[in-house]
């Protein structure tokens, strides 16, 4: 009968016993499930928090396995859900960690933005100062400004009245007109005025008898404005123009005194060379004894 009850006592004992393994397998599962989810979230946060070094490794370790002499306790439960307890904790260090260096950085941003707001305003304060003090010196030199204004105008208006006053002739013949205009404005000393309608003339009417004198009489007004540059182009023009032209020898000789001016000398006694030998014979005395005067001045040889 004591061994019946003890067989019956063994067999109910196993009984529980295996009956409590599956029951203690399903109260794992969600823990483990639990602790991947945890495991990764952290494995995710170390890979933002260090891109480019060795992720922390957690404080927790799994506790060793302990033999259990007889029927499995409660152990791996309290073990996972200890496990669980450390990688909450370290989850929300590291989630801390990282809020930190954001409000950090968002620090640091605010001042970099106050700092180039401030430089802005230096900036605009410094030139401040001279753009408002640009005007005074206008106001300042307004009143001096203006007696100056006066005379040129008055100027002005006095030589366009005496430019009005040289008298167009018309007798019918437009070439000649047109070269006896510029001849008078060239006389009244308004050079340039006779520069522009003797330029005018050569172009409408270079074909015409008064050509020569035009182009020649142009060279001759721009040596009397101190344009012997200019000058010393219309002379050759005309004489290369026109070499049988009526003033060409006078180009000839004029530029060879434009010459002289630019500082040429060299050049002028080859122009003196080529008078000679072109119109030695006929030259007037005027023009010899200017050629024989500006043969002296550029040096040139016998």
């Amino acid at each position: 009968m004591l061994m019946a009850f003890t067989a019956l006592v063994s067999l109910t004992g196993a009984g529980g016993l295996v009956a409590s393994v599956p029951a203690l397998a399903a109260d794992d599962s969600p823990v483990v499930a639990r602790v991947d989810r945890l495991e990764k979230e952290m494995r995710a946060v170390q890979r933002k928090v260090f891109p480019a070094g060795t992720p922390v490794q957690p404080d927790i370790v799994a506790a060793p396995a302990t033999p259990a002499p007889s029927v499995p306790s409660s152990t791996p439960v309290s073990d996972l859900i200890n496990r669980v307890a450390a990688l909450e904790g370290q989850l929300a260090t590291v989630t801390g960690q990282v809020e930190q260096n954001s409000f950090k950085l968002k620090q640091l941003e605010d001042k970099v933005n106050r700092l180039q707001a401030e430089q802005s305003t230096d900036a605009v304060g410094s030139t401040a100062p001279a753009l408002t003090s640009a005007p005074k010196p206008a106001v300042a030199t307004a009143p001096a400004a203006k007696p100056a204004a006066k005379p040129a105008t008055t100027a002005s208006d006095t030589r366009k009245a005496g430019v009005a006053a040289v008298e167009r002739p018309d007798t019918g013949n437009a070439a000649n007109d047109a070269y006896t205009y510029g001849f008078r404005l060239w006389e009244a000393k308004f050079y340039p005025e006779a520069q522009e309608q003797l330029k005018a003339t050569v172009e409408k009417y270079g074909t015409t008898n008064v050509a020569s004198r035009a182009h020649n009489l142009l060279g001759r007004a721009y040596l009397d404005d101190g344009k012997p540059a200019l000058a010393s182009v219309a002379f050759y023009e005309n004489y290369q123009k026109r070499p049988d032209g009526d003033r060409a020898a006078q180009s000839l000789t004029y530029l060879g005194d434009a010459l002289i001016q630019l500082k040429k000398p060299a050049d002028a006694c080859k122009v003196y060379k080529e008078l000679n030998d072109s119109y030695g014979a006929t030259l007037s005395a005027d023009l010899r004894s200017m050629m024989e005067k500006g043969r002296a001045r550029a040096k040139c040889g016998a």
